[in-house]
């Protein structure tokens, strides 16, 4: 199987004009070509599973286009989404911003999501997708150093409930890498699939390993990549699996 994790910054692009007239006003523009080039990305990449972080799902940001059922109906996937904030949220009621989403795309007969929220953080959102002989935890962690280390907490225990193979994967916002989330891959009984540490930002220059793909035992990782492309800040994380049919549920070292 082959699992894609994308933070695609709403299809907002990059460089210089992002920041024009004042900086961040790119947040406010998103691009119909730099989705569709993303789009055509993922559709190159033939993912079974994908995971879209800060995706818009509908707002006048982009024309009121749901962007994740925008590239699940050109994969002819299933998507699961839903708003990042948590349900008593402010963020709720603000235009724009209450549309912007995580999302995951299956095959059309996985309909088996879940959605939890963290009880610290301004991003809240775990989208859980459960398929036959996998679960998927999706995220989005908190800027804050110590709002990343509740809300590990928490993703700790979602992992060690289930009694399949687990995959847990997103934009971990981790500034040391995988230096900081160590404790908590070992109490969860995760390894990275990014055994090199390969930088995943900023797209254009990588320095830096904030976005993860993290697996449990039962789950053999035959490749993995990071494409080098612009479209966003972030680059794409593609990873090749399989399940070993060994044990179920995470290993403790």
């Amino acid at each position: 199987m082959r699992l894609l994790v994308y933070n695609i910054r709403y299809a907002t692009g990059t460089g210089p004009a992002f920041h024009f007239p004042v900086p961040g006003a790119g947040y406010l523009r998103s691009s119909r070509r730099v989705l569709d080039h993303i789009t055509e990305l993922i559709r190159a990449e033939d993912p079974d599973l994908v995971g879209l972080i800060e995706v818009d799902t509908g707002s006048v940001r982009t024309g009121m286009l749901n962007q994740a059922t925008h590239v699940a109906d050109a994969l002819g996937h299933y998507t699961a989404h839903q708003c990042k904030y948590g349900t008593g949220s402010i963020n709720q009621l603000v235009p724009i911003v209450r549309k912007q989403s995580n999302a995951l795309l299956a095959a059309p007969r996985v309909t088996g999501e879940r959605f939890h929220y963290f009880d610290t953080g301004i991003k809240r959102l775990i989208i859980e997708l459960e398929l036959d002989q996998l679960c998927v935890f999706l995220v989005h962690l908190s800027l804050k150093f110590r709002h990343r280390q509740y809300q590990l907490r928490t993703l700790h225990d979602l992992v060690v409930r289930s009694h399949k193979p687990v995959i847990v994967a997103g934009d971990f916002n981790t500034f040391w890498g995988t230096h900081e989330i160590y404790l908590f891959m070992r109490a969860a009984g995760l390894r990275s699939a990014n055994t090199e540490g390969l930088p995943s930002f900023p797209s254009r220059h990588p320095r830096v390993e904030l976005d993860f793909i993290l697996v449990s035992r039962g789950i053999d990782v035959t490749s993995f990549r990071i494409p080098a492309v612009t479209w966003s800040d972030h680059r794409p994380l593609v990873c090749d699996f399989e399940l070993n049919g060994n044990s179920i549920g995470p290993e403790f070292p």
